[in-house]
């Protein structure tokens, strides 16, 4: 039998649930154990790719095609593995099943109700995450009290029947908030927070208390004398210069040896952590840094780019360097001027996006980082911002442009993909997950991978339009990689450029802290 850490919240969201459990998973895996972490998230969205990046933060996709919480990233870059579908459940996608099965009498005639059908079927997806792993931690959305959360608490609070208490574990992360007009810490909200979760039938067995400073001993007895737990089952988690650097601190004050003990297991001898050391050290103390300019429509909040920065940051202490992340809407561009914002900077990334905003002033940063020697890097809508800059600038086709742009122009060098024509439903049908990219002998790109072809993640409907390939390389812009089953451009380079290269796939999801992605180091290399 598997064991569970179900990981809940209190007081407010964005409290680190996510890095509480992705932490923890890191320890375990450390440890030896087969780990597992999956998300519940309470919206009635089936999944994350409809919903706007400024509401959400980015998407996060799977090899498998999954369009998920943005968690889920954490999950893989710490815990260092490729998760699934399976790994991210929402209540849309709950009642879809339950309501498909009622629909096909799956239900014998019976009376469909939360309980016991939407709290089986949440259960189900638990269990369906525990084949063939020792531990799965569950993150639990929302806060305590969110009436859209109640049935996954519910489901949660009776899984403990099915599976044996001995086999599960409450762990609830909650705020212990600073006044500073009172000059102190207050465990009140953590009271109120785990009352709440005690009313619905669950007693935490841990409490994780996030604060931006120490937590003394006697506020901590305190926590334990008013939320009935012992105040060693107690741990913070202080702010923190780098997420990566949470681990070390849980594991400082053994909250892996207090989980597996609480759970009967053996945590055996202490786990090497020395590349994650590297990680952190390196995150505190490059040698130097670069400039790198991200030209983006979101970039007012860092989450929709979350993959995009972690990647850089990563291949950064791999090359043992500070990113000073610029961020600039591509819209200020279009009334500034590319110099007057780009000039000095040591690289310039495009990351993806859809719609019209802002595309003027990509296409504007694209032609200074090729103009100007600036090394370049674009993902997704990035590589087609390239190529529509090129045709415009140096091939002499005015005007080209992207049919999803401009569904009449002259030169449609990126244009919708052919198997989504005449797609109506925008939920779960662009071209999502791992595909095969066959990389080109002698290209910047082949000798960054080291290998001949690779598996990287898309999300996309446009593409480049292969009638245009050959007058592109003839003026110098090479095609470097391709998904050669239905001969699609995956990736371009420009000759005589020290790092000019557009993807149309992801390689930011594939990036890991310990193991950096290739692109994003050649990258950075290029801008040193």
């Amino acid at each position: 039998m598997a064991k569970f850490v179900l990981v809940t919240g209190g007081v407010v969201s964005s409290l680190g649930k996510g890095i509480t459990a992705a932490s923890l998973g890191v320890l375990l895996k450390k440890r030896g154990f087969n780990v597992s972490i999956i998300k519940l998230d309470p919206y009635i969205n089936v999944d994350a790719g409809t919903m706007n990046p400024f509401q959400h933060g980015e998407v996060f996709v799977t090899d498998d095609g999954a369009e998920t919480d943005l968690d889920l990233g954490h999950y893989e870059r710490f815990i260092d593995e490729d998760l699934s579908s399976a790994n991210n459940l929402t209540t849309g996608k709950i009642y879809s099943r339950v309501i498909d099965r009622e629909r096909k009498g799956g239900y014998l005639g019976g009376t469909v109700q939360v309980i016991p059908h939407v709290t089986d079927e949440i259960q189900q997806a638990v269990l369906r995450a525990s084949e063939g792993v020792d531990v799965v931690i569950a993150e639990i959305g929302g806060t305590v009290g969110d009436i859209e959360g109640l049935p996954f608490l519910e489901a949660i609070r009776q899984l403990r029947n099915k599976v044996g208490r001995e086999n599960i574990l409450y762990c609830h992360v909650t705020l212990v908030p600073y006044i500073g007009a009172a000059g102190e810490l207050k465990t009140k909200p953590t009271q109120h927070s785990v009352q709440e979760l005690r009313k619905i039938g669950i007693q935490p067995d841990v409490i994780v208390c996030r604060s931006d400073r120490a937590v003394p001993q006697d506020m901590k007895e305190k926590i334990a004398l008013f939320c009935n737990v012992s105040s060693d089952s107690i741990a913070e988690a202080r702010d923190a210069s780098t997420i990566y650097q949470v681990p070390f601190s849980l594991y400082d004050q053994g909250f892996d040896k207090l989980i597996l003990g609480k759970l009967g297991l053996d945590a055996g001898p202490d786990p090497d952590l020395s590349d994650w050391r590297k990680v952190v050290d390196g995150f505190a103390s490059p040698s130097g840094s670069v400039k790198v300019a991200m030209v983006g429509k979101y970039v007012g909040l860092k989450d929709a780019y979350l993959s995009v920065i972690e990647a850089l940051y990563h291949a950064g202490i791999h090359n043992d360097v500070k990113i000073e992340l610029i961020p600039i809407e591509a819209e200020d561009i279009e009334t500034k001027g590319a110099e007057a914002l780009l000039e000095g900077v040591d690289a310039i990334l495009v990351p993806g996006g859809f719609g019209s905003r802002g595309i003027e002033g990509k296409i504007a940063a694209a032609r200074y980082a090729r103009e100007n020697k600036v090394p370049y890097l674009g993902l997704c809508l990035g590589l087609q911002i390239a190529v529509m800059e090129f045709a415009r600038n140096v091939c002499g086709l005015e005007g080209a442009n992207s049919t999803e742009m401009d569904l009449f122009t002259a030169y449609p060098v990126i244009h919708l993909m052919e198997d989504q024509q005449g797609v109506v439903d925008l939920g779960g049908t662009m071209r999502l997950g791992a595909y095969r990219c066959d990389l080109v002998e002698g290209t910047k790109v082949r000798d960054a991978y080291g290998v001949d072809h690779v598996m990287e993640r898309h999300r996309h409907r446009y593409e480049f339009n292969g009638a245009y390939r050959e007058r592109f390389e003839g003026a110098g812009l090479k095609v470097a990689g391709v998904y050669s089953e239905l001969n699609l451009v995956e990736v371009v380079e420009l000759e005589d450029h020290p790092w000019y290269v557009g993807v149309q796939f992801h390689p930011e999801f594939k990036s890991r802290p310990v193991r950096p992605h290739p692109l994003f180091m050649g990258f950075i290399k290029a801008a040193l």
